[in-house]
């Protein structure tokens, strides 16, 4: 372990960690990070970001199965064939994430972030993701099938995945941190 010498001056992340340590306890400090424009902010716990996307993908997943028996009544009672009935499956996989969150992802609170207090936000000044909304959705909702398909790629020569330019935080925890003087 190295000690710094007096005049090396600690970065802003370290010092806002070891002072969140002593107030807020090491598991919070461990989780402090900054967003691009030097604000700190805590990332959610492990359990935490995974219950908020199981339950939007719970809601996503039921709402799918709605629009799929609504699309098959219509299609029914319209006398479709199933090569016009078809494709309706294909847009309500896409569609009803777009829906969800277009009626409540604005804030970047779904009802998985109200439920474990997290929020999605801009990581470059922590600011709301808004119109894009919609997309942080479908991404968040569809992120298995990211996995798989970046797993396969890589497998098949492919490069590394972009970086994202929105991230998860821990709203109750954030407001510890500031509460605490501690920024």
């Amino acid at each position: 372990m190295t000690v710094r010498r007096p005049s090396e001056q600690m970065p802003a992340l370290e010092r806002a960690r070891a002072h969140a340590a002593h107030v807020l306890g090491p598991e919070t400090a461990e989780r402090l990070a900054m967003f691009h424009n030097g604000v700190i902010y805590v990332i959610p716990g492990r359990w935490a970001r995974f219950l908020a996307w199981l339950v939007d993908v719970v809601v996503w997943v039921l709402s799918m199965g709605i629009g799929f028996f609504v699309a098959a009544v219509v299609a029914v009672a319209a006398d479709l064939d199933n090569e016009t009935g078809a494709p309706i499956g294909g847009v309500m996989l896409f569609l009803t994430p777009l829906l969800y969150s277009g009626f409540c992802f604005r804030d970047g609170r779904a009802l998985g972030g109200v439920l474990t207090g997290t929020q999605v936000v801009r990581i470059k000044d922590g600011g709301r993701i808004g119109g894009w909304a919609a997309w942080a959705m479908l991404t968040r909702v569809l992120y298995p099938l990211l996995i798989i398909g970046a797993i396969i790629g890589a497998l098949g020569g492919g490069g590394n995945a972009p970086s994202s330019d929105r991230v998860s935080v821990d709203a109750r925890a954030i407001r510890r941190v500031h509460a605490g003087g501690i920024a």
